[in-house]
Formats: structure tokens, C-alpha cells, sequence
């Protein structure tokens, strides 16, 4: 059995720099959903490489034995951001006021998870930022549910939902302070 001590947890701000680590793990993460056009490991790079060149991001990757077994990314969102434009219905100012940071995606391998690995992906990545807030978008029906009740176990409530693109299904956007 495979346990969150047995990881080492790495932060980058430089996309190129573990680029190929991201996709890996998003391909075997996602394998189940490959079929569907938001899904495709395409969709996914596009959206990548999109969301390194916005400000202030940074991904958390966890290694075990050097080989990426899970990951976070995000960026700054300020108010006015597309990511808030479609949220309906409209945020609070109390979270689009000041930047926030968006977790734009983020999974763990199968074999890492429930070991904790997740949460401490995310509070690394988190360590590292100063917007008061957090915030990220969820598919309801990720593992029937379990992934929207995961963050809502880590402190995040719902505030609405978005449409990111037409092939994408509707969120739910969850936001929480980040600290």
C-alpha cells in the first residue's frame, strides 16, 4: 500500500519545466473520460499551456521514486476574469473584490489516493500563495459525488455554477479562504 509519507512534493511556477509530468499523470488519471472531447489529453494541453502563460501560476506535483503520482496547478484570477463571468449566479463581491487564486485542476493516481496525497498537494500549493481566497470548479458526478464532498470536507462551500466551454459539463464553483 502506497502512503502520502512516501512522497515528495515539488512546486514549479515555470510550466516547461514539468509540462510532460502534468500530462502523464492527467492521462492516467482521466483515463475513463478520454472519450469525451473536455477530457482528451488535447483539451487538456490546450488548456494547460493557456493557463502557464496567466499570472501567477504554479503547479504542485508529488514523486514517488521520482515519478509523478499527482498534481494541482492554478493561477491568479482577478475580478472581471472570464473564470468569474461565468459563474452564475454572480459571486459575492467578498471573493471577486481582491485576486483570488483558481486551482484550475489537479488529480492523483489511483494507487495514491485516499493516502492523504491530495490534501497535502493542495495545501503545498496553497502554502505558497497570498490572495485571501480559493477558489476551483467541480463535475458534480466525479466519482458519484465523492470529489465535491471531498471539498467540501477541506472547508470550500458552493457559490455557484459555470460552463467553462460548450464540450465541458456544467461545475459546481466551490470557494473557501486559502488560508
Amino acid at each position: 500500500m502506497n502512503t502520502a509519507r512516501l512522497i515528495t512534493l515539488r512546486t514549479f511556477t515555470d510550466l516547461d519545466v514539468v509540462r510532460g509530468d502534468l500530462l502523464d499523470v492527467y492521462a492516467d488519471v482521466r483515463a475513463p473520460l478520454l472519450c469525451m472531447p473536455n477530457y482528451a489529453v488535447t483539451a487538456f494541453g490546450e488548456r494547460l499551456d493557456r493557463h502557464g502563460t496567466e499570472e501567477g501560476f504554479v503547479a504542485t506535483l508529488a514523486y514517488a521514486d521520482d515519478h509523478p503520482v499527482g498534481f494541482a496547478y492554478g493561477n491568479t484570477i482577478k475580478q472581471g476574469d472570464r473564470y468569474w463571468q461565468r459563474v452564475s449566479p454572480t459571486p459575492p463581491n467578498r471573493y471577486t473584490e481582491r485576486p483570488a487564486v483558481a486551482l484550475k485542476e489537479g488529480g492523483v493516481r489511483l494507487p495514491w489516493r485516499k493516502t492523504g496525497t491530495a490534501r497535502r498537494i493542495h495545501d503545498t500549493l496553497l502554502a505558497t500563495r497570498n490572495e485571501p481566497h480559493v477558489t476551483l470548479m467541480v463535475n458534480p458526478a466525479a466519482g458519484d459525488g465523492k470529489v465535491h464532498a471531498l471539498y467540501e470536507s477541506w472547508g470550500y462551500e458552493d457559490i455557484g455554477q459555470s460552463l467553462p466551454s460548450p464540450a465541458s459539463p456544467v461545475l459546481v464553483v466551490m470557494v473557501r479562504a486559502s488560508r
